[in-house]
């Protein structure tokens, strides 16, 4: 795949979607067709997703064969950070390194939806509210959606809790994938942790940022908004191979089991690629 345009007209396009949502003609996209998704804001923005993911954070996939070339799946996630760079580095690999570009549409958290600079790009690139009423139809029509079951909890985990993957709900996604018959690809996202390592939050100054916190690292806010700057780690992404969820038989639910099961899939990748790492910075 190759990116075309530059850095310049990529930024624009972006700065363009963050002011979509100011003023007496602010956009709302939930009440737009398909959620306000922009099927040529990838390529527009990837000059910009480009450097991040290949001269940034240098990501490496592994397994992403194991995603399927049609039909719709179910991708679960850790998530980290502090600041949600994963979910736009996984859209963007998806479009770049899979075999026939697919695209991703992923189960985002209301707080986005609430941040007036945050909707239109989160919408725009794929992402939509996190619910069965939306998620549904988007596998009914063949598209691949992604689901970090951690939510909050895992982006805004403590440094000192790094890849300890919290519980994943009631299994919710579980049930999803079932009731719309799709396969469960897990994900394993490593080098995404130490980008913001959080030692604490503010969250009495983050509303009116449309944000649920402002973390508190090594660098922020000692360095103003340079601060900020995510650490330049590298990073890998391996997809694991399908899992499919059996019937419920006899009134016997396997949800939570199954659950455990896509959680014990993604520790046990992320504990094997850990285990290979020998620099933060270098892999």
């Amino acid at each position: 795949m190759s990116v075309q345009g530059n850095v310049r007209s990529a930024m624009s396009a972006i700065i363009e979607a963050m002011r979509a949502g100011f003023g007496p003609q602010r956009v709302d996209p939930q009440i737009l067709p398909d959620g306000g998704h922009d099927p040529h804001f990838i390529e527009r923005a990837a000059p910009v997703l480009e450097f991040l993911y290949a001269k940034y954070f240098r990501v490496r996939t592994i397994g992403i064969e194991n995603v399927p070339s049609t039909g719709p799946a179910l991708l679960v996630a850790n998530h980290s950070g502090g600041l949600p760079y994963d979910g736009a580095m996984l859209i963007y690999g998806m479009f770049r390194d899979h075999p026939v570009h697919r695209r991703l549409r992923t189960l985002i958290a209301n707080f986005a939806f609430r941040s007036p600079w945050m909707c239109n790009v989160v919408a725009r690139i794929g992402g939509v509210r996190a619910s069965m009423e939306t998620a549904m139809p988007l596998l009914q029509s063949g598209n691949l959606v992604g689901v970090f079951p951690e939510g909050l909890k895992g982006v805004g985990k403590m440094f000192r809790e790094r890849y300890r993957l919290s519980r994943f709900g009631r299994g919710g996604f579980v049930r999803l994938a079932r009731e719309a018959n799709v396969p469960i690809i897990p994900v394993a996202i490593v080098g995404a942790e130490e980008i913001h390592p959080v030692l604490g939050k503010i969250t009495s100054l983050a509303e009116p940022l449309g944000i649920p916190y402002i973390p508190i690292t090594p660098t922020f806010p000692l360095l103003g908004p340079l601060g900020l700057l995510p650490v330049p780690t590298k990073w890998t992404i391996q997809f694991g191979p399908a899992i499919h969820c059996g019937p419920v038989v006899d009134g016997e639910d396997v949800t939570g089991a199954t659950a455990e099961l896509v959680r014990g899939s993604i520790d046990g990748m992320i504990a094997e690629l850990l285990s290979q790492r020998r620099s933060i910075i270098f892999g």
